[in-house]
């Protein structure tokens, strides 16, 4: 194209814009503003609209705004800043520079205004967030379109305005205008962001009579729509109905998993995907790794870290964050720290991950500290931070600093406590054994403590033996969720360490007689991509054999370590023997017999358990990793518990 360009014996202004428009279609960016820069040299006698036009959208897309300007003076020197066929670009360039009072500027001073114009100022109004001018803009306008309808529409929903979005797409059907995908799209994610289920059902009732029930954007919004909704169940049904699918499609599934509990969903889908030969971007790749975090699954997350590392993925953020997040909530803050340590670019999300990876493993000190280095380059920490800070005051014991971090959290940082950050405090005060001083804070809160809340105070008052605020803790958890069993577990817990067994049957009919139960114990550990799960006296394994004689050697051991069994919360009426043969059975003990066989010297042992793990569980596991000389991981339903030579990283209170 060059070549035959500089033999013409005569150009004009429409083979100058060819070449230039030529280099922009095959994003040679720099070549065009080479011959437009030598069009100018040669004189301005063949500069025209299409010229101008073609560089400001270029210098508009590429973010070149020094080059915008430039062609801006231009445009005026040559009379052509009153044609709205430039006047558009302008406004656009300017807008997404963020110079919306320059691009507002060019706006009013054309003489005449077209539909296009009015909707490239909409756009940027709304994408620098001047909601309120866009909305007086749009109802001044002497004509509208579909677009300008679906501006506002998708305007609305960038700003996090949803209830107004769902309110204009019903005008915008009242005028009985054209909905393309775009308003679909933006629509349903409003519905999405608001989790208004209902409306979503509506739109996509409407979707159905139209043709766009096939269209990737709209079934992938919709996908996205009901994984919000957590209605996992219809966005699976809307995911497998869609003829083609896309990158999006497919991330929508895979972060709907996720986002709604069902890791190992996430993980298969995206198995699938590879093999119908879609490949992941860092979005799809992260998130993926953020559900094998979920599942404390590090044998497939480091599967995806080799994938990231040959794919080139691991130098987006997304991806690097997630594997930071994986080896913290896998055990392995060595290997987390060190990924942190290799990221040229890191932001809060980045220092959050680590912060809350040390956190969870009763590491205050390092916690503290990587906190007090975030703040140090200028990092503005988010609620998720101070969740992991204050955990981490909790776990060390340091009440007085703890208080002032939260204190901090609200003066400092402008962040509004919600109801986890009241637990950690709940937490700190009850660790600490000042169980008075948290019945003074649960008084003096805005809202009432949940049910994480009420039972992590009852759980200490168990421990410490405080019986009269214990009671006030299990009557509050009752009267919150009657029909939760940890409120009955616990306050039995508190009777039969009193020897108090005619409160305990009392308890127990009052719990069968209303029809609350105990959500059954059990715990998994994941070998060879296989997940091995356990309930209390559970002889369903191929390995049975093999488990229970491991737990008789293993007993024998810890006997002679000078492990007592734990009966306190046994009913009295059974028999010692049987007391005995019910503790050395339970769930995590069965897995981690089973982690003990099968996973290899040197890997530490990962249990999963969806209760929290027992007095003697936990004291027995401690036992466990020193005779052994093995790491043991167990994640249990409140927090993380490393055991390593006899400790845990929780210390004694768990």
């Amino acid at each position: 194209m060059n070549e035959i360009f500089n033999r013409m014996p005569r150009r004009d202004g429409v083979s100058w814009n060819l070449v230039i428009s030529g280099y922009v279609a095959c994003g040679l960016s720099g070549k065009a503003v080479e011959v437009y820069k030598v069009m100018v040299r040669d004189g301005v006698r063949d500069l025209n609209r299409i010229t101008f036009s073609t560089m400001l959208i270029l210098s508009s897309s590429k973010g070149f705004i020094g080059l915008g300007k430039q062609i801006h003076g231009q445009v005026v020197k040559c009379g052509f800043d009153s044609y709205v066929f430039v006047g558009s670009p302008l406004v656009d360039m300017y807008s997404k520079g963020g110079l919306i009072y320059d691009a507002k500027q060019v706006f009013e001073n054309l003489p005449e205004k077209n539909v296009v114009m009015y909707n490239t100022m909409l756009t940027g109004f709304l994408r620098c967030g001047m909601v309120e001018e866009s909305q007086s803009l749009f109802h001044s306008m002497p004509e509208k379109d579909s677009v300008s309808w679906t501006t506002m529409i998708t305007g609305f929903t960038q700003n996090r305005l949803g209830r107004e979005a769902i309110d204009l797409f019903r005008a915008m059907r009242l005028e009985g205008l054209s909905i393309d995908q775009f308003t679909f799209g933006s629509i349903l994610t409003a519905c999405g962001g608001l989790v208004a289920l209902r409306e979503g059902k509506q739109i996509h009732a409407y979707v159905t009579r139209t043709n766009y029930m096939d269209n990737i954007f709209v079934g992938s919004a919709l996908v996205d729509l009901y994984s919000k909704c957590r209605s996992i169940k219809y966005a699976e049904t809307v995911f497998r109905r869609m003829n083609h699918k896309n990158i999006v499609s497919w991330t929508a599934m895979v972060v709907g998993y996720g986002q709604n509990g069902y890791s190992e969903e996430a993980v298969r889908i995206f198995c699938e995907m590879q093999r119908m030969g879609t490949e992941p971007d860092d979005f799809t790749l992260g998130s993926v790794i953020s559900s094998c975090a979920n599942l404390a699954s590090l044998e497939e997350g480091a599967q995806f870290h080799g994938q990231a590392l040959v794919s080139g993925l691991i130098s987006f953020i997304t991806v690097s964050n997630a594997l930071v997040t994986l080896y913290g909530k896998c055990g392995s803050i060595e290997e987390s720290h060190q990924l942190f340590n290799e990221m040229k670019i890191k932001d809060e999300v980045s220092w959050t991950a680590l912060v809350s990876g040390y956190a969870q493993f009763g590491k205050a000190k390092e916690t503290i500290d990587l906190f007090e280095n975030m703040l140090a380059y200028g990092l503005h920490p988010d609620g998720v931070t101070f969740i992991g800070v204050l955990s981490a005051c909790s776990r060390a014991g340091l009440v007085e600093k703890g208080r002032q971090y939260f204190e901090s959290m609200v003066k400092d940082h402008g962040i509004k406590p919600i109801l986890d950050h009241y637990t950690c405090m709940i937490d700190l005060f009850s660790r600490a054994g000042q169980l008075d001083e948290a019945r003074r804070f649960i008084q003096k809160m805005p809202c009432r403590p949940d049910a994480v809340g009420w039972s992590t105070l009852l759980s200490s008052c168990r421990i410490r033996g405080d019986f009269d605020i214990g009671k006030w803790a299990a009557e509050s958890l009752l009267e919150l969720e009657p029909q939760n069993p940890a409120s009955y577990v616990l306050l039995s817990s508190m009777y039969a360490a009193k020897g108090n067994w005619a409160e305990v049957a009392q308890i127990r009919r009052g719990m069968r007689d209303k029809g609350v139960r105990k959500e059954p114990g059990c715990s998994w550990i994941k070998y060879k991509s296989r997940l091995h799960i356990f309930s209390a006296d559970d002889r369903s394994s191929p390995y049975a054999d093999q488990i229970y004689d491991e737990l008789e050697k293993l007993n024998r051991k810890l006997i002679q370590e000078g492990y007592v069994p734990d009966m306190s919360n046994i009913m009295h009426d059974v028999a010692e023997s049987e007391k005995i043969k019910m503790l050395n059975h339970h769930s995590e003990k069965l897995a981690i017999a089973f982690g003990l066989i099968f996973i290899p010297p040197g890997l530490p042992i990962r249990v999963v358990k969806n209760l929290r793990v027992c007095g003697d569980c936990h004291n027995a596991t401690k036992l466990i990793s020193k005779v052994t000389q093995r790491e043991i991981l167990v994640r249990d339903a409140v927090r993380y518990h490393l055991f390593k030579d006899g400790t845990c990283s929780c210390g004694d209170f768990w």
